[in-house]
């Protein structure tokens, strides 16, 4: 009995453990634990991001080069849409599209990364408010699909594309590198200042909850807001860019490839940055259109996307001997007052390495005027040779020290994607391709360098640095694109570093002369601007596939520099052809506001020129000579070959370019 009684109570223990554990259990489900209310709220409510427009961009003088505006974004997330019982003759009817449209929009490549079927993406950008008003009337009746408002870019003036650049939406790699910061669905500076200054322009986003009913309709904010948080505008950009002098530069360079830049040497504030071919920025906005666009900009061979003001790397000519004089001046190897006969250029070794005909060079002004090649020839092997014939190595690194002063061979630290660093040759380079075993090399195997030639490669923006640093007499501050931020923000210190050289400010007067009289009365007399000292210098460099590129830089006014440019066109010969007038040109334009009558012609010559066809000679001769074998140390360029500069500017009615050049066959 006493037995019974005890089996009797210990079964009742059990049940009133289990009768507390389960009380307890659903007091901590209804009162603590929030995860099942949670999910119902999942299904009630809407978490939706909430996109910030990006900060505008502004030219130095205050017009507005970059704006948004709005537009609407049909998002979709593939796991909600039942296709069996949606209407898709009515949706496609309500947006405009066809079926096919519709299965290409919606099925994506799910193992690529880059979408996921529980993930909104978007289903058709940029629809019209009319199509989004006629949407959201029926959105009830298509689960998945909801509108998301946006700002895309756009850019009141049809120029600048490479400079202002685009955004993207992102990639998978954009997402893993951002440690949080972007999404899918996220648009991403992808160039250019957008990408340059992609942090302070893309603002913050925000986050709103929207309770929607049995029937998906948006019925109000949940809980009025108290879990959402406001999008944080991005910064608005005051860039250095001059928008008209960028746009009149463009219109000089159409139909032609190559680069300008032009830089305000007291600041270092880029005033224009040109890479020609370009195109209209708004191609490229956030439309249904964009990616054909894009596809074609980028398989054309004009190559529309590559940067020449950065990423080119150029020979840069004549306009390098600026760099052999004050190198020269300051080692002690340059007598400035030195003459030299010129006799059809240099003679060394039983051979002639050309010039053209000038009249005897009297001193260091005369050689930079007449752009004596015998003459930089003989200085620079005496910089190369100045601790010995043999002992060529030490000369031409100090040359090469000289030259990372004046940001040659370096990168400047634009705040801009993609800066190349140029080629500065030294010691090291010539040892690799000329070992002793073999003979070794001396200054006459390199002496093509001294005029800009041989292995030397500089960058556009590098050029217009260079000559910055000759306006401001010895110093120069990194090229940037940055003026100012509107809240007040301040610009980086770097950009404001003045970086100088160690050569005598005396020795910059004696070259700035020199570049002054080659606008005077030497190769650049057609970059003379009315009431305007132009200082200056031509280039033509050598091109072993095909045409000389046209090269020329320049500062002015002389004694109060305002604007230091350099130009480069591809394979149009002489530098007094194209690059000194252009360049003359934007000088005249940004300075004087307009163009004197006297030199319209000269105006519309550039405007009109067209040298497409030259340029795709130039690529098809380019592909061929890639498919040879390697050039070995006897087939690198020789001194004997390279271009020698026209004697006399090219003025409208008395010349034409590609006529035969003075000393050359």
């Amino acid at each position: 009995m006493k037995n019974g009684l005890n089996r009797q109570r210990n079964i009742q223990i059990v049940f009133l453990i289990c009768a507390i554990v389960l009380t307890l259990q659903a007091a901590n489900l209804q009162l603590f634990d929030n995860s099942y209310s949670k999910l119902a709220d999942a299904t009630a409510i809407e978490e939706l991001t909430v996109y910030p427009p990006r900060g505008i961009i502004y030219d130095r003088n205050g017009e507005r080069i970059v704006n948004n505006e709005a537009t609407f974004d049909l998002m979709v997330t593939y796991s909600q849409v039942d296709l069996k019982k949606m209407d898709v003759a009515k949706f496609c009817g309500i947006l405009g599209i066809t079926d096919a449209e519709f299965k290409r929009n919606l099925n994506k490549d799910w193992r690529s990364g880059k979408f996921s079927k529980s993930v909104p993406f978007v289903f058709l950008k940029k629809i019209s408010p009319e199509k989004n008003a006629r949407f959201l009337e029926s959105q009830y009746e298509f689960p998945g699909f909801f509108v998301q408002a946006r700002s895309i870019r756009g850019y009141p003036f049809n120029a600048g594309a490479h400079v202002l650049g685009y955004i993207n939406e992102v990639t998978p790699r954009d997402i893993e590198r951002s440690n949080g910061k972007y999404e899918t669905g996220d648009y991403i500076g992808a160039a250019g200042l957008e990408a340059g200054y992609e942090d302070y322009l893309r603002g913050q986003k925000g986050v709103t909850n929207l309770l929607r009913d049995n029937l998906g309709r948006i019925v109000g904010r949940y809980k009025q807001g108290e879990r959402d948080s406001a999008a944080v505008a991005g910064k608005d950009l005051i860039s250095s860019i001059d928008i008209n002098l960028q746009a009149y530069g463009e219109k000089l360079m159409q139909n032609k490839t190559g680069s300008v830049v032009a830089i305000d040497p007291k600041t270092g504030q880029i005033l224009a940055m040109i890479s020609a071919p370009t195109y209209n920025p708004n191609l490229l906005v956030m439309t249904n259109e964009r990616g054909q666009e894009f596809s074609r900009l980028l398989t054309d061979p004009l190559r529309y996307f590559f940067d020449r003001t950065v990423m080119a790397k150029y020979p840069p000519g004549s306009i390098f001997k600026t760099v052999v004089s004050l190198v020269g001046l300051q080692e002690g190897t340059i007598n400035p007052e030195r003459g030299q006969s010129c006799p059809g250029g240099y003679f060394y070794g039983g051979r002639l390495y050309k010039c053209h005909g000038h009249p005897a060079v009297g001193d260091l002004t005369d050689a930079l005027a007449n752009s004596c090649n015998a003459y930089y020839f003989e200085e620079f092997r005496n910089i190369v040779d100045k601790y010995g014939y043999n002992n060529p190595q030490q000369g031409l690194d100090v040359f090469t020290k000289y030259c990372e002063q004046f940001g040659l061979g370096v990168k400047l630290g634009i705040d801009y994607p993609n800066e190349n660093a140029g080629n500065i040759p030294g010691s090291a380079y010539y040892d690799k391709i000329y070992p002793k075993r073999l003979g070794g090399w001396h200054s006459p195997t390199i002496m093509s360098v001294g005029i800009g030639q041989g292995e030397l490669q500089l960058t556009t923006l590098q050029m217009a640095n260079l000559a910055a640093c000759i306006a401001n007499r010895g110093y120069w501050i990194p090229p940037h694109l940055i003026k100012e931020f509107r809240d007040g923000t301040p610009i980086p210190p770097a950009f404001e570093e003045k970086h100088r050289v160690a050569i005598d400010p005396r020795y910059f007067e004696m070259v700035v002369e020199g570049m002054d009289q080659c606008v005077v009365r030497g190769t650049a007399r057609i970059a003379q601007v009315p009431g305007v000292s132009v200082c200056g210098k031509t280039g033509t460099s050598q091109n072993p596939h095909g045409d000389d590129h046209s090269v020329f830089f320049a500062f002015a006014p002389k004694d109060d520099p305002k604007i230091a440019i350099a130009v480069y066109v591809e394979n149009a010969g002489w530098g007094a052809s194209y690059a000194a007038p252009i360049a003359g040109l934007m000088i005249e334009k940004m300075l004087n506001d307009t163009i004197a009558t006297a030199r319209l012609p000269i105006e519309e010559r550039m405007i009109n020129a067209n040298l497409t066809a030259k340029i795709l000679a130039n690529r098809a001769q380019e592909k061929i000579q890639a498919k040879l074998p390697k050039p070995t140390p006897d087939s690198l360029p020789d001194p004997a070959k390279v271009p020698t500069e026209v004697p006399d500017a090219i003025q409208p009615g008395t010349s034409t370019p590609g006529g035969t050049r003075p000393g050359r066959k």
